[in-house]
């Protein structure tokens, strides 16, 4: 597996070489972040005896990427981008996704903004990573992201997305195809691979930015593979003046009917509700442990502040607060809070070190714990370091 991960790397990077020389009006920009860190959890484990372990990416994923512009004149260009995320310590394809997590192709004009075809990020993520962000120089933390675990799975296959930004102000709108991976229509035949997940979802955003303000909101419904319609939506700013930045938000996820509702199908539906918001770097706490008894609503709210007290030292600080409810006999409906508080230091513009604190808590129903050993809180140190290119 590693042998063919490194022939398909080293080949397109020399086919991305081969395309710059033969097209002087296009461009082929190879790009990538590594990253790697020594984290210590406690509470994690079989045993809850905590966990020192070195990671493959504290800040952020390892990644290596190509964009591809072509101009076509008359304002129009031609567009693709191929990623893949890996993990530093191992040297391996990271697992949580797809060979490449995000490929797609489309056409932007200067007039009337773009649209990309494939995989990509979908519009719960855009909004918050490029408009109440936690951190002004990285979106979020890599191995401890509450925030993400509300953008129900931050990607969807099978995308058509719509931009367009006209001065301060972009709107976003996104539809995806489920292309029959349904229960009704494979049984319990679905592939629920990252790379062979296909949902229904349809969904948009709107943000504004001028004068170090940021702030916008956005809507996303997702139709789980039996039915189940799940709801998400945020809103949020951020502020920037001078060496200090300010950002809250807030976030839902509702399912429109229970999960039980969904049939003998359910089952499918509960394991991804689950993954979207299970794991306390991502947002969580267990939903449920049976289909009619999952919570069917998550609410987040954020709050956090930056301040680069040197040019090449930032500090921040960063706290969310989470409620889950619908549980029917209680047991998951509960509350969590997480607290993390980074320091980053810039030897360069691509290179930095980095060391972080988190900790989180929950509180609620017999099952509201963060995984299955049953840990009801969790402390968190992270050290890194990390260069892009």
């Amino acid at each position: 597996m590693t042998s063919s991960f490194v022939k398909k790397t080293l080949a397109l990077a020399v086919l991305g070489s081969l395309g710059t020389m033969a097209y002087a009006q296009s461009s082929v920009q190879l790009y990538g972040i590594v990253d790697a860190a020594i984290r210590h959890t406690t509470n994690e484990g079989p045993n809850k005896s905590g966990l020192t372990k070195m990671i493959g990416g504290g800040m952020s994923e390892s990644r290596w990427g190509i964009n591809i512009k072509e101009d076509l004149g008359g304002g129009l260009s031609a567009i693709a981008n191929l990623e893949n995320r890996f993990w530093t310590d191992s040297g391996t394809p990271s697992t949580a996704q797809p060979y490449f997590a995000q490929s797609w192709v489309g056409l932007r004009s200067t007039s009337f903004g773009q649209v990309t075809m494939g995989r990509q990020y979908n519009v719960l993520f855009d909004l918050v990573t490029s408009t109440y962000a936690s951190f002004p120089y990285s979106p979020y933390m890599d191995a401890y992201k509450p925030e993400i675990g509300m953008s129900l799975g931050a990607r969807a296959n099978n995308m058509l997305k719509y931009v367009a930004e006209f001065g301060p102000v972009r709107a976003g709108l996104q539809y995806s195809f489920d292309e029959g991976n349904t229960f009704a229509k494979k049984g319990g035949g679905i592939d629920m691979t990252p790379g062979g997940l296909a949902l229904k979802t349809a969904g948009g955003y709107l943000r504004y930015s001028a004068n170090g303000i940021s702030v916008g909101g956005a809507f996303q419904r997702s139709t789980l593979p039996a039915g189940t319609d799940v709801d998400a939506w945020t809103l949020g700013g951020s502020y920037r003046t001078g060496p200090l930045y300010l950002m809250a938000g807030y976030g839902q996820n509702k399912v429109k009917d229970s999960l039980g509702a969904a049939g003998a199908g359910a089952i499918f539906d509960a394991g991804l509700l689950n993954a979207y918001w299970t794991g306390s770097s991502n947002g969580g706490f267990i939903a449920g442990n049976a289909p009619g008894n999952f919570a069917n609503k998550r609410e987040m709210f954020k709050v956090g502040f930056g301040y680069q007290v040197t040019p090449q030292l930032n500090a921040g600080m960063h706290y969310y607060h989470a409620k889950q409810s619908g549980s029917a006999t209680g047991a998951f409906n509960g509350k969590a809070d997480f607290i993390v508080a980074v320091a980053d230091y810039a030897f360069s513009k691509r290179t930095d070190a980095y060391f972080a604190v988190d900790h989180t808590k929950t509180k609620g129903g017999a099952g509201v714990m963060l995984d299955a050993n049953g840990a009801k809180k969790r402390t968190g140190i992270t050290i890194g370091l990390r260069h892009r290119f």
